[in-house]
């Protein structure tokens, strides 16, 4: 294979444009012949007509484009970003062959890492926990319930599909039962059909400046037939609903799962080091990625776990093990296929149960962490953290993170788990002067400390500013406002503004109280160019009246307004439990008039730059701050409408 640079075709072009493109060149080849000076205007009068035509229908594509994404914002920022950043150079597919190729790299990869592992004699054994049976068999899904879940699933097609996905969709009405028939008959059965357990891959790069010329720089992607995602929505939402129900899961683990999210995650350790920090304690992060995790998964572990670590049995158990055995694949792309190969170990990536059946394969992980006291650890899918914090004088104790380093590799080796040492990272949270002590104590992790690392796509740096990540968000901010003022019309800017811009600025903006005034600042600097740009005004132009006029927030206020609603959903059991414990309802020693207005103990700090700018203490003091009956408020919905009329008033008043 050799890379070839890719040109996207522009999609806006149409017949008339073309037939303008063909007339000026013939009248330019025309001016270049005879020099005339009328042939020259009329160049100009063409490349200017040529000009019009391209600016309006590409301004009528993106309106047609934002319209159907209307209320789908993920959509329109996916499609809109392929269209207009530069396309990556692609390996050239132009047989069966080459297909077989990317074939043959995926299954060998995985074998190799698989033999690479072998048991280690030093690894923690973990006994299996006396589950009782939660799951026996399945209820069957009713009608109504199935039509829902096929009105929210997206609209993609695979190359298996009898029917594109979106004809499906619209003649569901009329194929709803039998559709209902083959699932409830799958459920109740315990059986698998052969159809629902063939994907085929697609190799995706995995960085665009990689070189595409290589197999080893793409990723396998999974893709299912259609109605094979359907089954494993109906699936996993009773799987899901068991084990929430009894608590399978640890507090921790925060992929794939109901109320918890990257920043959840985030908010909790940046939370745990900087109050470890203001009490004089020094830290270090250790991060964690797993190589292949998801395509080592070994099947007959995974039944163990279902069986004895979750307690499903019967006719759901035998469901499970159909779901798992006799899988094939086949590598394809565009109009070429390999040949079929069975899945021996791994689940699929692209699936639905996939990711959850990943997190239930991790569960003795918890067991295998926690007579590590000191250590404390956190899990998004396959993204793996621990931390400690010591005083200075007890450097020493940084041994224990090598010790629990090793633990974790060994119980991985023996489950088919490798770690990528390429992509292991740490962080250390401490005065400079007493970095050399602890980059001593860390023995072979010393090799990979960096001043700051990429976390759940947040930046953290050795002091938890952010200035790092605000100088990446702001550069990336500045680049889409440039772009989507001359792609799409005024009408639609709003749209997509918030589709690049404020999705950019409110993603973990939780964390932003750890901000200094000049990154807040930077912040508000983008928020403001976008008003400007969307009310057509100058760059001197006063901000604060189009703030008003759209009716935004500042960015101080957007970034109080999120905090403030993870912390209602947390005083109404909404969040994650390790953010609920955070808070701390106030109780007051007597009977006194603030004993029912809902306040919370704000936890006393010892520095501005830590303590007072985690979440723990943040919450805490917005919180209290807050009117009375707007903390009382009864819903979510209704307190975010009066909170962000609240913060409006504050900010503009």
């Amino acid at each position: 294979m050799r890379p070839v640079s890719v040109s996207k075709s522009l999609p806006w072009l149409n017949d008339n444009i073309r037939s303008i493109k063909r007339d000026c060149r013939k009248v330019e080849r025309l001016w270049r012949k005879t020099h005339l000076n009328v042939h020259l205007l009329y160049l100009k009068d063409l490349l200017a007509s040529f000009n019009n035509a391209i600016r309006d229908a590409r301004a009528a594509y993106f309106s047609h484009l934002v319209a159907k994404s209307r209320g789908n914002t993920k959509v329109l920022f996916d499609t809109i970003t392929d269209i207009i950043t530069p396309a990556p150079p692609a390996a050239i597919i132009s047989s069966n062959e080459d297909c077989e190729t990317f074939l043959s790299f995926f299954l060998e990869k995985i074998s190799n890492v698989r033999k690479k592992l072998s048991p280690s004699a030093s690894a923690l054994s973990v006994p299996t926990p006396a589950r009782p049976v939660i799951l026996e068999s399945f209820l069957p899904v009713s009608l109504s319930e199935l039509e829902k879940i096929v009105n929210a699933t997206k609209a993609s097609s695979c190359s298996l599909d009898i029917l594109p996905a979106s004809l499906f969709k619209n003649v569901f009405h009329s194929i709803g039962r039998c559709v209902l028939t083959i699932v409830n008959t799958s459920l109740g059965s315990g059986k698998v059909p052969a159809y629902f357990k063939t994907a085929v891959i697609h190799p995706l790069l995995k960085k665009s400046m990689l070189d595409p010329s290589l197999t080893s720089n793409y990723r396998p992607i999974s893709k299912i037939p259609l109605i094979a995602k359907i089954l494993e929505k109906v699936v996993a939402k009773q799987l899901t609903a068991v084990l929430d129900k009894h608590n399978i899961f640890d507090k921790f683990p925060s992929g794939f799962r109901r109320a918890h999210s990257t920043e959840t995650a985030l908010l909790r350790v940046s939370s745990d080091i900087l109050m470890q920090n203001d009490a004089g304690k020094c830290s270090v992060l250790l991060m964690l990625d797993l190589t292949s995790a998801f395509d080592t998964v070994d099947h007959y572990i995974l039944h163990e776990r279902l069986k004895y670590w979750v307690g499903v049995s019967g006719s759901a158990l035998e469901w499970f093990s159909s779901y798992l055995y006799e899988r094939y694949f086949s590598v394809a792309v565009s109009k070429y296929r390999s040949s079929s190969t069975s899945l021996s170990y791994g689940v699929p990536q692209g699936s639905v149960l996939g990711p959850l059946l990943f997190l239930i394969y991790l569960l003795p992980l918890q067991h295998i962490l926690s007579p590590f006291e000191d250590i404390r650890y956190h899990c998004y899918a396959d993204d793996i953290q621990l931390y400690m914090s010591f005083k200075p004088e007890d450097v020493s104790k940084l041994q224990i993170l090598n010790v629990c380093l090793e633990t974790i590799k060994g119980w991985m080796a023996d489950n088919f788990l490798q770690l990528n040492e390429e992509k292991t990272e740490v962080l250390v949270c401490a005065p400079d002067r007493h970095v050399p002590n602890i980059m001593n104590a860390l023995g072979p992790l010393s090799t990979f400390v960096k001043s700051s690392i990429r976390n759940l796509g947040v930046t953290f740096d050795s002091a938890l500013t952010l200035d790092v990540h605000v100088k990446s968000l702001v550069r990336s901010c500045f680049y889409h406002l440039r772009n989507m003022s001359h792609i799409v019309s005024h009408t639609e800017l709003e749209i997509v503004i918030h589709a690049f811009i404020s999705s950019r600025l409110d993603y973990c903006n939780s964390l932003f109280t750890c901000l200094n005034k000049n990154s807040l600042k930077r912040l508000q600097i983008v928020q403001n160019a976008a008003a400007r740009l969307l009310t057509k005004r100058s760059k001197y132009s006063h901000v604060t009246p189009l703030l008003i006029q759209l009716h935004w927030l500042p960015v101080e206020f957007r970034v109080h307004f999120k905090i403030l609603v993870l912390t209602f959903k947390a005083l109404q059991g909404q969040a994650p439990a390790y953010i609920i414990e955070l808070l701390q309802p106030h109780v007051p020693s007597r009977s006194l008039r603030s004993c029912d207005q809902g306040l919370l103990v704000i936890q006393h700090t010892r520095l501005k730059t830590k303590g007072d700018r985690a979440f723990a203490t943040v919450a805490a003091r917005l919180w209290n701050s807050l009117p009375q009956n707007l903390r009382s408020a009864d819903s979510v919905i209704t307190f975010k409408k009066q909170l962000k009329t609240h913060l409006f008033r504050i900010a503009f008043c």
